[in-house]
């Protein structure tokens, strides 16, 4: 039941915020995604803290998940008869993230024709799936359908854990954001890409999940540590060990996408004044945010070793769910304090309503349900306050710290060959 109700909760609050993230894409034409939201609804002090959280939580914690599931994909045909250990799944993801970051400093046009690659990568492993499924379902094999979402654990605080999984499956939709001066005519590519991306995705979720359940039964599923593995065992023979590596891909496709924008948030801040002038310069040969992407590498791997899979989605999703239902919220202040702002792509009132009440609701249900890994996290988004009046607010800073500060970003320039430069050069 808990199982059923957050698949239910997960399609429609996922598909209300896309839909409400391709009116704020259109409406405000600048890059930075929920940053730059709300910035202009609510301010800096929020916008600060936003992007604060960002780098110290959200986006270390999101890349260390996917590059978990990476990590286990690629070892898998390494490890068929016996358990995977964690320290070799760690040091394996470590590579990953690794290259990831040398990836996305290197060059953007690769790194943005490896992520279509990766991304037909991860299409095909949906197929690899899908296709076996339904000739399942042909010949009748609905015995695991029956009675397949029941349990006893059908209890409100099972939902913020259903709501954070389910969405981390759905979610993705608003990266597109992030690069918005990037993208050629936004007004008309932006909605377009989000509702064909969720279409795609609501489909090959649904279907990929029909898929399982043809062959595996329900507890054999929350048991599995890689169920794409143990579907591929029963139905594939000796195909199933091409399913892990295309998997694998699909994670590292999920890794590079979310580095690749995520970099253009920490640029945009910079931009504003709210991190170190250092993150928003490029390669002066390459023209990559290099500052902006080596950043996350060392706080990525500190998530990476210093948690598992469960307390890292509990951990990051509180404040990522927090700041998107924040600024979903300000594209209702929005309709009210700038009614005559043009709008491109205008959704119902009600489906920004639904997906900032839903993500509200959720993350003050986790604080109760799960009290530490969303305390933690809570607790880490109130420094952004302090440290904004401390970092930003405060301008009379000792003459030392400015010269040390100038001397840190000068020396940084020279190691990383990094200067200032426009964002459309990008």
């Amino acid at each position: 039941m808990a199982n059923t109700t957050g698949n239910v909760l997960n399609f429609c609050c996922c598909c209300s915020g896309a839909l409400s993230y391709a009116e704020l894409g259109t409406s405000i034409k600048k890059s930075g995604g929920h940053y730059t939201y709300i910035l202009e609804v609510f301010g800096p002090l929020l916008a600060f803290v936003r992007v604060w959280v960002e780098l110290l939580i959200i986006r270390p914690g999101a890349t260390a998940v996917i590059s978990l599931a990476f990590g286990r994909y690629i070892l898998e045909p390494f490890f068929m008869q016996c358990e995977i250990p964690e320290l070799a799944i760690k040091l394996v993801t470590a590579v990953g993230i690794t290259v990831v970051m040398v990836l996305n400093s290197m060059s953007v046009s690769w790194s943005a024709r490896i992520q279509i690659f990766l991304t037909f990568c991860k299409l095909t492993a949906i197929l690899i799936i899908i296709v076996p499924g339904v000739i399942q379902l042909i010949k009748g094999q609905t015995q695991h359908f029956e009675d397949a979402f029941s349990g006893r654990d059908a209890n409100l605080m099972g939902l913020p854990l259903a709501f954070y999984y389910g969405m981390y499956a759905y979610a993705g939709w608003f990266y597109l954001n992030f690069i918005t001066e990037e993208v050629e005519n936004p007004e008309r590519n932006i909605p377009l890409a989000i509702c064909i991306s969720m279409a795609i995705i609501t489909i090959g979720y649904v279907l990929t999940n029909v898929a399982y359940f043809t062959t595996i039964s329900a507890e054999e599923l929350l048991l599995s540590n890689a169920v794409a593995v143990t579907f591929s065992e029963r139905l594939l023979g000796n195909f199933s060990l091409a399913v892990p590596i295309f998997v694998a891909l699909s994670c590292f496709g999920s890794m590079n996408g979310g580095v690749f924008a995520v970099s253009r948030l920490f640029y945009v801040a910079s931009r504003e004044g709210h991190l170190p002038e250092i993150l928003s310069m490029i390669h002066v040969h390459k023209h990559t945010p290099l500052p902006a992407v080596i950043v996350l590498h060392p706080l990525t791997m500190i998530m990476l070793f210093s948690g598992d899979l469960y307390s890292l989605l509990n951990f990051l999703s509180f404040a990522r769910w927090l700041f998107m239902g924040l600024a979903v919220a300000g594209l209702i202040y929005l309709r009210y304090k700038r009614p005559d702002m043009r709008r491109p792509f205008k959704v119902p009132l009600f489906i920004p309503a639904l997906f900032s009440f839903t993500c509200f609701f959720m993350v003050a249900l986790s604080l109760y349900s799960d009290p530490f890994s969303t305390g933690i996290g809570f607790l880490i988004t109130l420094t952004g306050v302090p440290a904004y009046y401390l970092f930003i607010v405060w301008d009379k800073k000792p003459t030392w710290f400015r010269q040390l500060s100038d001397r840190i970003t000068r020396t940084l320039q020279i190691i990383l060959e990094v200067v200032p430069e426009d964002s459309k050069e990008l």
